[in-house]
């Protein structure tokens, strides 16, 4: 919870005196000697009273010698801050050099309590810091907060310089100055086991963890540590937890964490910026830009990535293109928690982007060692070092973050987060996706070798991140889908031009094609090749990032003109059907059905691929979920063709359209594979072998759910409101949303046509079809993303559509009860006649009902 109360605390009390004076003549009596002696004592006291306060101030804040506060004692370390250990207090030395120069202070957890779901390595958060002398003989902690700059050449800069003021978040008493007064030192020892924000839980941190108070008597300091270029403080903290279900927690009240903070110098030299451009996908951070040429206000966006020049002696070897090493590798040190056997395929999955980075012009850029158990002086939890951190943990994940300089975007160090049941994770998911043309997948514990292929894969992902490469959801949709059942074509390129993707493994390709692995796994592909050069090649005699972009952008339109599969998609997270999570291919209907007919022969062997002697059926209830949720998965990938849009980022200077409509043909193709392959009930997937050795009702409700998530979605107010601004902008070439509903209609009561029963399974989904129509009809809408259920900043036109959204929902209605009306009359079998008659009397009732409902917007 963040702390928004201010404290306003009462300064020294002051002595207050109200003198009412008799004017009377001084031989009236002799009170009035003794109450003005009395007024002259109490006037003498208050003004001996300020005077001594600011000598007792001056004095509490004097500067003692060197050698009263740092004594011969004192265990130091010298580092970016000189470490004094003197008893049970810790003082800092800060150079005078170090003042006003921007430090990284990263917080991570270094021990965790068990059960907690968070584990040692882990980034809490991270912080820019400063030093700078206050007055009274004081040290500034302060937090730099930058968020707009200017060139200081430029008269707005004064006013960007008054709009920055940044907040204090620490004072401290200068103790002594260095022996020949080239710095300050500060006792620093409450400040360390201080909840202060830059080096424990706060705020939604504390939220998350449930945490409560920290107890002092219970907290401590562990160590300080200091090296050239950073210092390491570890602590102990102990929070009350009350409200966490964990078995500590129940019996002591409290959760004990260690934390590590280390305090990175930042470059002397920042790195030039690379300008962000949305048609490569990086991480960026930005700032506000002025200028006094400017006549509008730019936010400038820069990209994250590593620091990678070439030596000054190899700038001619560069030049000529001829690969050269960087002045600095990129290393990444493997966890010495890592199970051996594992540990040369995370090596791997590292050392495979040297192939990338030699796009960009180096050699033997990036690698991965062994982290130096014998080395005392390296600390894991130090932010110098990037590390691949292995979590004993029930999670299956892993995770690649980066910590970069906000100033310029220079990744500084990344530890990167693997989960041990990980390997869970990607078990599951070849199983079901190349069970059916990898033998060896087959199996309920896979052979090492496959095992660690597979870890090799999720590694070099992971290691896409920390270099700054953002998901790229449409690289597969680059590759024709027959292509990756082509064994020649998919073994030399590849199902997915980007190990970027969610493109897990080629479930496109069948057991007749036989494809081997190469043409199943992922690999770093020819668009991270692009994309590591187009972030990192030096663009050398350059004046600044803008000339720099300029000469990108030309690389940009001829390589984007050039190959096709360098496009980024994005994270799917628009309406673009070429963009999306654990597809494959250009069409995702056809490759829908190719997986679909492969999952046909997976489940089947379920109960034999997932059988362990002495064991129950936990394996087959986990891998026959799995398939439920493939399945799931291939209904998804169509859904995006209804109502979607293509966009296609381009700059003025690139010619063709950014946004195009999905073709009347394929939308309506997409509801005919939702007529055959979902609403046509799926009685496969409910294996009635499977089903009773795990839960004979699961089938139905599995079947069930899926059926009911793409009614919803394919009824949804948004996407019909979708079809009709298409309909509006493409006329006769679009998608009629009536005749969508219509085609909706055919297939889910088919049985209105055909005269045939319906079973429980269509009865349940012609029920959700109807419920979703009047869901459509009766709800208030919304815009997509909204969470308060309200029209904001909606145009007149909108209101309009909107109206019209509710309009043909009615029509619907009316149709479908018309056509439910004559289908209870010539039903063949009771079940069927009562199931129609049922729903005829619910539509009777929408149908009829007045005044007509649902006009509120």
């Amino acid at each position: 919870m963040k702390n928004n109360i201010f404290n306003f605390n009462a300064g020294p009390k002051s002595l207050v005196l109200a003198t009412a004076l008799l004017i009377i003549t001084a031989s009236s009596c002799s009170i009035f000697k003794n109450n003005k002696k009395k007024a002259a004592t109490a006037k003498a006291a208050l003004a001996s009273s300020a005077a001594a306060k600011p000598k007792a101030d001056s004095a509490k804040n004097a500067i003692k010698p060197y050698a009263e506060i740092i004594t011969a004692k004192a265990v130091t370390q010298k580092g970016l801050f000189t470490v004094h250990k003197l008893n049970d207090k810790y003082f800092f030395e800060i150079s005078n050099q170090l003042l006003k120069k921007e430090i990284l202070a990263v917080n991570r957890l270094s021990k965790s309590t068990p059960g907690a779901g968070n584990y040692g390595g882990e980034e809490i958060a991270s912080k820019i810091i400063y030093w700078e002398l206050g007055p009274n003989n004081k040290l500034f902690l302060k937090i730099s907060a930058t968020v707009s700059i200017a060139d200081s050449t430029d008269m707005i800069s004064k006013a960007v310089a008054s709009s920055n003021l940044n907040p204090i978040l620490a004072a401290f008493p200068i103790k002594a100055k260095s022996k020949d007064s080239s710095g300050v030192v500060i006792d620093v020892t409450d400040f360390l086991i201080s909840e202060s924000p830059l080096l424990s839980f706060y705020g939604e941190n504390k939220k998350a963890y449930g945490l409560g108070m920290q107890a002092a008597d219970r907290s401590y300091i562990e160590s300080v540590k200091s090296f050239p270029m950073n210092t390491e403080v570890r602590s102990i903290r102990t929070y009350t937890a009350t409200g966490v279900r964990l078995p500590a927690v129940s019996e002591a009240g409290a959760i004990t964490l260690g934390m590590n903070t280390s305090f990175i110098k930042l470059p002397e030299s920042p790195l030039r910026k690379r300008l962000y451009d949305p048609r490569i996908g990086y991480f960026a951070s930005a700032n506000v830009k002025y200028n006094d040429n400017q006549q509008k206000v730019e936010q400038q966006a820069f990209i994250h990535r590593w620091r990678l020049e070439p030596k000054t002696e190899d700038l001619e070897k560069f030049r000529k293109g001829e690969l050269v090493e960087p002045q600095k590798q990129i290393v990444y040190y493997i966890d010495p928690a890592t199970p051996k056997k594992w540990r040369p395929f995370l090596i791997a999955g590292v050392n495979d982007w040297q192939k990338a980075f030699e796009h960009a012009g180096f050699k033997n850029a990036i690698v991965a060692k062994e982290w130096p158990e014998a080395d005392s002086t390296m600390s894991l939890d130090d932010a110098r070092f990037s590390v691949i951190r292995y979590f004993a943990s029930p999670q299956q994940n892993a995770y690649g973050p980066n910590i970069a300089d906000p100033r310029t975007g220079e990744i500084l160090e990344s530890h990167i987060g693997w989960y041990h049941n990980v390997m869970n994770l990607v078990h599951r998911w070849y199983m079901i996706q190349a069970g059916a043309i990898d033998p060896r997948a087959r199996k309920n514990k896979f052979d090492d070798e496959l095992m660690g292929q597979l870890i090799r894969f999720v590694s070099s992902h992971e290691i896409g991140h920390t270099l700054g490469l953002r998901h790229n959801m449409g690289a597969s949709s680059t590759v024709p889908v027959e292509k990756l059942r082509d064994k020649a074509w998919v073994e030399a390129h590849g199902h997915t031009p980007s190990i970027m993707d969610y493109a897990r493994f080629n479930y496109v390709a069948q057991p007749e094609d036989n494809i081997t692995s190469s043409g199943i796994y992922p690999r770093i592909n020819d668009y991270d090749k692009w994309a590591i050069q187009w972030g990192y090649k030096p663009i050398l005699d350059q004046p600044s990032a803008e000339a720099e972009a300029k000469i990108l952008n030309k690389i940009t339109i001829d390589s984007l003109a050039s190959n096709k599969r360098l496009w980024f998609g994005g994270e799917g997270r628009d309406h673009d059907p070429r963009s999306q999570s654990e597809d494959l291919g250009d069409d995702a209907i056809k490759a829908s059905l190719y997986g679909i007919k492969n999952l046909k022969r997976i489940v089947p062997q379920l109960i034999s691929w997932t059988k362990e002697d002495g064991k129950g059926y936990g394996n087959l209830d986990e891998m026959y979920k799995e398939a439920v949720g493939q399945y799931s998965r291939y209904a998804f990938h169509v859904l995006k063709y209804l109502g979607g849009v293509m966009v296609t980022e381009k700059s003025t200077d690139q010619p063709g359209a950014v946004y195009k409509a999905v073709s009347l043909a394929k939308q309506k193709e997409a509801i005919k594979f939702y007529n055959d392959q979902v609403f046509n009930t799926p009685k496969w997937l409910a294996n009635k072998q499977i089903l009773n050795k795990i839960d004979p009702g699961f089938g139905f409700n599995a079947v069930q759910s899926v059926q009911q998530s793409v009614v919803a979605s394919v009824t949804s107010q948004s996407r019909l409101y979708r079809m009709m601004i298409n309909q509006r902008d493409n006329g006769k070439g679009a998608y009629s949303p009536r005749e969508w509903l219509n085609d909706l209609k055919n297939g889910i009561f088919s049985e209105l046509k055909t005269g045939k029963s319906t079973d429980e399974y269509r009865r349940a989904l012609q029920k959700m079809y109807i419920g979703s129509i009047i869901t459509m009809y009766n709800k208030r809408f919304a815009l997509q993303g909204s969470t308060d259920n309200v029209l904001a900043s909606v145009t007149p036109t909108d209101i309009l559509l909107y109206s019209n959204v509710k309009a043909l929902a009615f029509a619907h209605l009316k149709d479908l009860r018309s056509d439910i009306g004559k289908g209870a009359v010539t039903a063949k079998d009771q079940d069927t006649k009562i199931h129609f008659q049922y729903l005829k009397h619910m539509l009777d009732k929408i149908v009829n009902e007045s005044p007509i409902p649902g006009l509120n917007y």
